[in-house]
């Protein structure tokens, strides 16, 4: 049985409750926009999870960002299909919705209050775009990407041993 992932905002305005086969909060990406958008130690973690059992309260609180995307990898300015979730009165970022993947939702670790499984690794992505004063702390059995790795988060979990059914 999946986990039940309960999360909220800063000020508790919004809360949310999702069901996740992946809750081990492994991926460490290192982007200007998860960076920027999250205010964290200059990575964001985010999770997954199945759209369709994502409850939320307090959805008039909601606000919606949807990234520019301006790097060498996209030469001309492009906005994201991914709708980062967030609370409009205190500025919580909450998850990421991407209609790509419309049975995926990707809450951000930082605002599952549920306790979470510790990662046997960690997967460090996107350090082409760390910011200069960020320094990873790269374990023994950690991966590190300049980009996007190969393998999914539903992958990761399957190896790993850490899936939950």
């Amino acid at each position: 049985m999946p986990v039940l992932l309960k999360g909220s905002c800063r000020c508790g305005s919004v809360r949310f409750e999702v069901e996740s086969h992946t809750p081990v909060p492994f991926m460490l990406c290192y982007c200007s926009i998860c960076r920027k958008q999250q205010g964290g130690g200059g990575f964001a973690i985010n999770l997954g999870a199945d759209y369709a059992t994502l409850n939320v309260r307090g959805k008039r609180s909601l606000g919606v960002y949807q990234a520019r995307i301006e790097d060498d990898e996209h030469p001309h300015c492009e906005t994201s299909s991914g709708e980062r979730n967030f609370c409009r009165k205190c500025g919580a970022a909450l998850w990421l919705y991407d209609p790509t993947w419309p049975e995926l939702v990707h809450p951000f670790a930082s605002a599952i209050d549920s306790d979470l499984p510790t990662p046997p690794e960690k997967v460090h992505l996107m350090l082409k775009y760390k910011a200069n004063w960020v320094e990873p702390v790269i374990g023994p059995n950690d991966k590190v990407f300049d980009v996007y790795p190969e393998e999914s988060i539903a992958d990761w979990h399957k190896r790993t041993g850490m899936w939950v059914e």
